[in-house]
């Protein structure tokens, strides 16, 4: 327990705690040591670094706001801030006291915003938001208080700006403003023929049934988006409805129109005249790149690209750019069989250049300066020699030209730009060093650095790093890359039973990442107990090229295991304190059901599992993520469909191991029926299993989290080790970790 992140993390020193810019340009981030956050502020042209705000004036500002002589604050206390950059709020401060904004010399109170019961979307400046109500949009003044109706036609699922992708459903507004805050590009979403979801809750009398609508695999009728902008700037609100068939509820970068709280793919022209936007197909076979006019709702249709398997923007964001200043769009295309950025003529689609190429990918592109026609992006995989998931940060023109490396350190870089990319905080690492961050400029020159972190207490207390290893995958001639973690009292000579790790995506990975971190997971506390734990990325988890992501396209069942078995084989071949008799597999979600999968394909390799919350089928789970990757439901003469033989149920009856079973009950994104498919098929087989379903638990299993960590690891010690565990340890998060 003692490795565990709540109990590591506090023993890190001088690390950047976030960072962010404000609108003067300058940098503030936060650093942390032995408890206690100091926040900087830079001024990245000279490179001075000050305290983010006077100590004396926030004091003077909570007398006055409070009218009681507040005790000086610990020194090096950060409370909580929030940066705006359009809504020129710079740097504001809250805590019990209140809300405070601090600018270079002094700090004032701020009045509290007056909110609803419903969670708010922000206009660029602060001053408004939007929010649902009854299936309708509403406008609040912030200051006031006063509440506007935007629409009237909305009505039970039939709403504007909802939150619902069938695995998430929120109250908050999906929305995007438009620069000045005088238009709002929305949605109403359609989903009156969409299929229910039903969850009965465990409680005393009758129960508590919950209900949403959820789109399955294979529906007739799933979820659509009716584009709108509603115009704020005349006297009365107006809804322009765009004039082009309902969409589907997709984006070109994950599972849902929402992928980071926002309205994915839809980008405004700085004077709010028109909106661009991408539409996918149901299948993400194609997407299209559209351009609407703000103030009628004609649509020209720009450019479209299909793909044989499924398109995807980029990695963390969208890369696609709307440029109409310059009349011009970049686009993202994997058509090279690599993720690169070409440059578009707007007015006829036609393309005007490639901007980067080679066999590596652009990850997400940051910045773009229009007067320099400078672009800035993360990329993987270009650094002959080094670990191709580090990721880089670059810098071209979108006149075409040289790609110039900023990053040189062969490390993990993560990075920060300033809004124009002037300037950017590096934040570099590897899983076995420390982190150091530096502030450099637009070329990747060092204006200074920001923080070296210190490992020190880190190591006292008896940490080590995992280990970075390569395999060949089931085809011989691939490299794989993975992490190996060892107990700390690692003997040699000794034969360790080993546990895979397994996450299969195909959207990510089973690897965390390979930047630092004090604890990925639970993989060091479960080695420490007398286990080689291991992580590897197979073949169709991204990253790694086109041809390398579809390796499990249509075919999902795949679950990146071939390549498992293989890393497994080799690992066992290469170390002799191995016991691959001894092999276990454990994940969540769609590692859930990979570990069955692994349980029943392959019952002499794998002789424990921990299944937990798994889409053991597809067909039992919502449309898109499944429809993304393995294609849409396709009936076949046979009876069969191509969804067929993706479930685990069918092969129940290989079960040999000792096999797990854990869902939480009220599990909105994966619904419990998918583990109680395979319990039902267990049983029908005799199959000798264990199950634990949790009552209260949702998808990710809140607090009961640390509770399924001991089961996991008792279930192991007891079943691969062959040991006895303490009976009912009683684990715990360290609260302030």
């Amino acid at each position: 327990a003692g490795i565990l992140a709540d109990r590591t993390a506090p023993l890190v020193d001088h690390d950047l705690r976030g960072s962010d810019w404000l609108d003067d340009d300058t940098l503030v981030y936060r650093e942390r040591s032995r408890g206690e956050e100091t926040a900087w502020r830079v001024d990245p042209a000279t490179g001075k670094r000050r305290a983010a705000w006077d100590t004396k004036a926030l004091a003077a500002a909570i007398k006055q706001a409070t009218g009681d002589k507040p005790s000086m604050l610990p020194p090096g206390f950060a409370p909580p801030m929030e940066v705006r950059r359009d809504g020129k709020r710079g740097l504001i401060l809250s805590g019990m006291a209140g809300r405070f904004h601090c600018d270079r010399h002094d700090c004032r109170a701020l009045p509290t915003p007056q909110a609803g019961p419903e969670p708010d979307a922000l206009s660029p400046d602060g001053s408004r938001a939007v929010f649902v109500r009854d299936w309708n949009l509403w406008l609040r003044d912030t200051s006031s208080g006063k509440e506007t109706q935007l629409t009237f036609d909305g009505v039970t699922d039939y709403g504007y700006a909802t939150d619902n992708a069938g695995w998430k459903h929120t109250d908050r507004a999906i929305v995007a403003w438009s620069p000045d805050g005088k238009k709002i590009a929305t949605f109403q979403q359609d989903q009156t023929k969409t299929s229910t979801m039903t969850l009965v809750g465990t409680n005393v009398g009758a129960p508590h049934v919950k209900q949403w609508k959820y789109p399955f695999v294979g529906d007739r009728n799933v979820t659509l988006i009716e584009r709108v902008i509603i115009d704020l700037s005349g006297s009365e609100p107006r809804v322009i409805r765009l004039q082009m068939p309902p969409d589907q509820h997709r984006s070109t970068l994950c599972d849902d129109i929402s992928c980071d709280g926002g309205f994915t793919d839809v980008q405004w022209a700085a004077d709010g005249k028109t909106l661009a936007f991408v539409s996918s197909d149901r299948g993400h076979k194609w997407a299209e790149l559209r351009v609407a006019d703000a103030a009628t709702g004609a649509v020209r249709d720009v450019y479209r690209e299909t793909v044989k398997t499924q398109y995807e923007s980029g990695h963390g964001g969208v890369n696609w750019r709307y440029l109409p200043a310059s009349n011009e769009f970049l686009w993202y295309s994997e058509k090279s069989g690599w993720g690169h950025l070409y440059l578009h003529d707007l007015a006829s689609g036609k393309l005007k250049r490639q901007l980067t190429s080679g066999d590596w990918l652009v990850t997400r592109v940051r910045a773009i300066d229009p007067v320099s026609r400078s672009i800035w992006f993360e990329a993987v995989g270009r650094e002959a020699g080094q670990n191709p998931y580090y990721t880089h940060y670059y810098k071209t023109s979108l006149d075409g030209g040289a790609v110039s490396l900023l990053t040189p350190e062969n490390a993990d870089h993560r990075i920060t730009p300033s809004a124009d990319g002037h300037y950017f905080v590096d934040d570099y690492s590897t899983i076995d060093t420390a982190p150091v961050a530096v502030l450099r400029d637009g070329n990747g020159k060092q204006v200074r650095e920001l923080a070296r972190t210190d490992l020190s207490r880190l190591k006292a207390a008896g940490w080590v790093p995992p280990t970075a290893f390569t395999v060949k995958a089931r085809d011989g001639k691939t490299d794989l890359y993975g992490q190996m973690y060892k107990p700390s009292h690692f003997d040699a000579t000794k034969k360790y039973p080993i546990v895979t790790y397994i996450y299969p995506g195909p959207q990510v990975g089973s690897i965390r990442g390979w930047s630092f971190r004090p604890a990925q997971g639970d993989n060091q506390a479960l080695a420490e107990l007398g286990f080689i734990v291991i992580a590897v990325d197979g073949m169709g988890t991204p990253l790694r090229g086109k041809a390398f992501h579809d390796v499990s396209y249509a075919n999902m069942a795949d679950n990146t295991l071939p390549d498992q078995v293989a890393a497994l084989k080799q690992l066992a071949a290469r170390y002799p304190w191995i016991d691959a008799e001894r092999a276990g597999i454990w994940g969540h979600s769609g590692g859930g059901n990979a570990t069955a999968a692994a349980m029943f394909r392959y019952p002499d390799v794998y002789k424990v599992g921990i299944a937990e919350s798994g889409n053991h089928n597809n067909l039992s789970y919502e449309d898109d993520w499944a429809e993304r990757y393995h294609g849409l439901l396709q009936e076949k003469s046979d009876g069969t469909t191509n969804y067929t033989g993706q479930d685990n149920a069918p092969l129940a009856k290989n079960l040999k191991g000792k096999l797990f079973l854990l869902h939480g009950l009220m599990d909105d994104n994966v619904p419990p029926q998918s583990t109680l498919l395979v319990v039902d098929a267990l049983i029908k087989a005799n199959k000798d299993f264990d199950l634990l379903l949790l009552p209260h638990a949702r998808h990710g299993y809140g607090k009961d989290s640390y509770y399924v960590m001991r089961r996991r690891w008792d279930y192991f010690v007891s079943n691969l080790a062959g040991a006895k565990p303490p009976h009912e340890f009683e684990l715990k998060m360290k609260l302030g970790g």
